[in-house]
């Protein structure tokens, strides 16, 4: 299954280009539900999986990269 890293901002804020990122998410591919079930802005930024566990990726949510090492176990970088 594919997958992509979707933005979530603080609360009440709307996402635009500069807006700064709350907290990374993965989700499954042009999804808006974070596999750790948060519902996220379908406008939100995207990214995509191979950013995970880089830099550019942080901060990423604990419970989505818990499951999603369960899905790709040999993604441990």
């Amino acid at each position: 299954m594919e997958h992509e890293m979707r933005a979530e901002y603080e609360e009440g804020v709307l996402p635009h280009a500069d807006t700064p990122v709350k907290i990374w998410h993965m989700v499954r591919l042009d999804g808006t539900l974070a596999m750790c079930g948060r519902e996220l802005a379908p406008a939100a930024a995207t990214q995509t999986a191979d950013v995970w566990g880089t830099p550019k990726g942080e901060p990423f949510c604990h419970s989505c990269g818990a499951l999603y090492l369960r899905e790709h176990p040999g993604d441990i970088g």
